[in-house]
């Protein structure tokens, strides 16, 4: 049994695209370029990617975009794609003659496309208490022990990796 857990003021809207001349194998890989990304950086991937089958996915990126501002009322720069899934529509069965008069067949295959996009939430940025402690201690010091503390700290920040 599956527990659902309710979040709230979180929306998730959807497009869905039927019938796409592709098959879901190549449509998979365009909607890899997308998943997870936010909004805007995946209409950038789409436009310049080079498949053919990336304008049709544009399109319904930003049909649920349209979706999401106009019926729902979200912020479109908080908006990323939660998930984008491919399935299986029709298939066009073709034949084609062949040696000793047998026949090949050709499947041509289509997609169908569903992209969910939600808003994110905005985390709150936590300061940590290592950090805040260096700058109530700095306030009882002279400016020779300050400049030592400054010092030290800097020392810490290049030995962990960060400059700031």
């Amino acid at each position: 049994m599956v527990d659902k857990v309710e979040k709230e003021n979180i929306m998730t809207v959807k497009a869905i695209g039927k019938s796409l001349k592709s098959s879901p194998r190549k449509t998979n890989l365009a909607l890899g370029l997308i998943r997870g990304q936010s909004v805007d950086k995946a209409v950038n991937n789409l436009e310049f990617s080079r498949k053919r089958i990336s304008n049709d996915i544009l399109k319904i990126l930003k049909s649920a975009i349209s979706n999401a501002e106009n019926n729902h009322q979200l912020d479109i720069d908080k908006l990323y794609v939660k998930e984008a899934s491919v399935g299986k529509s029709m298939v066009l069965k073709r034949f084609r003659p062949r040696a000793r008069g047998r026949a090949g067949k050709i499947l041509k295959t289509f997609s169908r496309v569903r992209i969910l996009v939600e808003e994110k939430e905005e985390e709150a940025k936590n300061l940590k208490k290592s950090e805040t402690k260096p700058l109530e201690e700095k306030k009882g010091l002279s400016k020779n022990d300050q400049n030592n503390l400054e010092k030290k700290e800097t020392i810490k920040k290049e030995e962990n990796g960060t400059k700031n």
